[in-house]
């Protein structure tokens, strides 16, 4: 995680240019390789934390750009524990995490990515989407009767109704990257073996038990219609303003690192630096200093 080699480190699963990627082409079960011992797994991430912290301090200190965080995968794939250890250190008050489940009825009244753009970071901060308007071109497709039951009028869904939804994308991203936005977009990739042992997991260990949920497992029967669309979907939205990373997830440890190397590169890619201070600035500071200076003094009397 060392500044010299953290590009280099994303470099194998960061896709800018689409039309060519294949899923088969990332091992879920990749490490790098890096050999699985836990506590460098810890210490390297300990180390990418601290730098994050420093970064996100200038970002929110700096208040010009704004950073959004995606992440997309299947059930027990680890989106949640990757945002959890990746971002622990960094101060809550420049990040909101937003989880989005199924629509309710208000969202369902309005367009498909209107409940994201309600949570759209502030310039200085970092927002993060745990799933976000990619599932209305992945959930959606795989099963029809959503957008039969979402109130768009007729002559609108046409076969190329995904295309259009493709191009409404990055058309999105393209403008909010303009506005001074960096976009990363994550798909935790596991295996289906690692998967089915994840789920396991969940019925066999009491503390897990409250993750189980019967629909994961139906909707593991339609993994190769999963895959297929989310191969299509990095292809149609990968760019260099809104680049995917599609993240080895069957060992956790390094899911978290890649996760954290990605986040790290895009902001040192940034012009970050706390404000200089200026003529007036510095006349406050003085005069800050003269008046603790005398608090201090007259406290000792």
């Amino acid at each position: 995680m060392s500044r010299v080699n953290v590009r280099d480190f994303v470099k194998p699963y960061l896709v800018k240019k689409g039309s060519k990627f294949r899923l088969k082409d990332i091992d879920p079960d990749d490490s790098a390789g890096l050999k699985p011992d836990k506590e460098a797994a810890k210490a390297a991430l300990a180390e990418g934390v601290d730098r994050l912290r420093d970064l996100q301090e200038k970002l929110y200190a700096q208040d010009q750009w704004g950073v959004l965080l995606m992440f997309q995968a299947l059930d027990a794939a680890g989106k949640g524990g990757a945002i959890e250890h990746v971002m622990s250190g960094v101060n809550p008050a420049g990040v909101e995490v937003t989880s989005f489940k199924a629509p309710s009825a208000e969202e369902r009244d309005h367009d498909f990515m209107w409940r994201n753009f309600r949570h759209l970071p502030q310039r200085g901060r970092i927002g993060i989407f745990d799933r976000s308007y990619y599932e209305e071109v992945l959930v959606v497709r795989v099963h029809p009767q959503i957008l039969e039951s979402q109130p768009i009028p007729k002559p609108l869904v046409t076969k190329r109704i995904w295309e259009e939804r493709f191009e409404d994308i990055r058309a999105f991203e393209r403008y909010f990257s303009r506005q001074g936005y960096v976009i990363r977009k994550f798909f935790l990739h596991v295996s289906q073996k690692e998967q089915l042992q994840r789920l396991r997991k969940r019925l066999d260990e009491p503390e897990k038990n409250w993750k189980f949920n019967l629909g994961d497992l139906k909707e593991r029967a339609r993994w190769d219609d999963y895959m297929e669309l989310y191969q299509e979907t990095i292809r149609e939205t990968a760019t260099p303003y809104a680049p995917w990373v599609v993240v080895p997830g069957n060992k956790k440890w390094f899911a978290r690192l890649v996760v954290a190397a990605a986040i790290i590169s895009a902001l040192e890619e940034l012009d970050l630096a706390f404000p200089k201070v200026d003529g007036a600035k510095r006349l406050e500071l003085e005069e800050g200093r003269k008046l603790l200076e005398k608090a201090i003094t007259e406290k000792k009397k």
